[in-house]
């Protein structure tokens, strides 16, 4: 019995190296992103993305075929935990990339970094690992939440707004909305709603700011909540009235939704489609005609992680062993970004340009959000000061 035993345990061990052996083979990436339900587009444009990076590299990465695994974390927490837990244990993934909601960041961020993997986030920039609590194997392509809305409370100061309703939706993100934008804006706010994350019915908060009499609405409301708000305001007669300056309440990914509703809505983002640089004018038109839609910068961030992902594979030239020499490669950031000047501060967040953005009807017929004017340059955010390394 003892040497059947033996014998079963000496399989398992040519099984699990065969496995591993395999592996190293390949490039293994999982992606994890919000696909189903009322935010899914922009999950969908994030995964949009980051394919057609991979297939722009020819799938491979310092010679290796690139396997990607994608799941849905259907904005559940829980679930998200589940779905991480089976990237990293049954798909064996070198990786792994996403999320949207920094609700869900929060919860995948220590399974992964607990089981030694790379976590990078396309989207999701909550202030929780930015400061004391950030960690060597985290990165961060897009932002981190408060630069945006830094920059959103001085665009509004720019543009003369003197009185400002403010409403966000009630998680880490939203509250670093609020944070963000009273650190920079000189104004008055002259009330503030935080709503569920799953509102469906702004009626009574567009009452409220028509009865405020605010000189603008400062908002964020990614993904379908955006649709519901602004078409709202504009039953509700206000559009023309009260000027919206906004994030991701109007962009790329409900754009053809809200098609003229959404049009002359203020934005900050760290691009537009209409960046004027070779790198971006190829990433919009492959984006366009592969998916016949005009990329937001949800699928511009994870295009980005992807290319950062190709870099630094080839900088130790496919060797994913030496984790020390994986994370000095991905620090460096050594690829072309298509929203341009681009580095990692000490927390593995990014320093980058912000720039007021409003929609336009394209002459195509197309909408899409354009530059207007850069509102901060080279800028980074508040808590890296707060960041040791380890």
């Amino acid at each position: 019995m003892r040497m059947a035993r033996q014998g079963l345990i000496a399989a398992a061990a040519l099984v699990l190296a065969a496995g591993s052996a395999a592996a190293q083979d390949k490039i293994r990436i999982g992606l994890i992103y919000t696909l189903s339900g009322p935010a899914s587009a922009l999950g969908q444009q994030s995964k949009n993305g980051f394919e057609l990076a991979i297939k722009d590299i020819g799938s491979k990465m310092a010679g290796k075929e690139v396997e990607l695994f994608a799941v849905d974390d259907t904005l559940k927490p829980d679930l998200a935990i589940q779905k991480v837990h089976e990237l990293i244990e049954r798909d064996r993934v070198d990786f792994v990339v996403g999320p949207i909601f920094s609700n869900i960041l929060v919860a995948i961020h220590k399974p992964v970094i607990d089981a030694g993997k790379i976590l990078i986030s396309t989207n999701a920039g909550t202030s929780n690992f930015a400061g004391a609590a950030c960690n060597p194997n985290f990165f961060v392509t897009s932002y981190q939440n408060d630069q945006i809305f830094e920059a959103i409370g001085e665009a509004a100061n720019k543009l003369g707004y003197k009185r400002v309703y403010a409403l966000v939706p009630n998680y880490p993100a939203g509250k670093d909305a609020i944070a963000g934008f009273k650190r920079t804006y000189k104004g008055e706010i002259v009330d503030e709603s935080l709503v569920p994350l799953n509102t469906t019915d702004f009626s009574p908060e567009v009452s409220k700011l028509a009865a405020s009499k605010a000189d603008a609405l400062f908002t964020f409301m990614p993904g379908g909540l955006g649709i519901n708000l602004l078409n709202t305001f504009v039953r509700a007669g206000l559009k023309g009235k009260v000027p919206i300056i906004s994030a991701f309440t109007a962009d790329e990914a409900t754009l053809p939704v809200l098609k003229d509703n959404a049009a002359g809505v203020y934005g900050v983002l760290t691009w537009a489609p209409n960046m004027d640089n070779p790198a971006n004018k190829k990433f919009v038109s492959e984006y366009e005609a592969a998916y016949k839609a005009v990329p937001a910068s949800y699928a511009m961030q994870a295009y980005d992680a992807a290319m950062l992902i190709n870099s630094a594979v080839a900088a130790v030239k496919g060797n994913l062993a030496d984790q020390n020499a994986v994370r000095a490669a991905l620090k460096k950031a050594a690829f072309t970004s298509v929203r341009g000047p681009f580095k990692f501060n000490i927390n593995g967040y990014p320093i980058e340009d912000f720039y007021l953005t409003k929609v336009a009807k394209r002459a195509d017929g197309k909408y899409e959000t354009q530059i207007v004017r850069k509102i901060f340059s080279n800028y980074a955010d508040g808590y890296a000061k707060d960041c040791k390394p380890r």
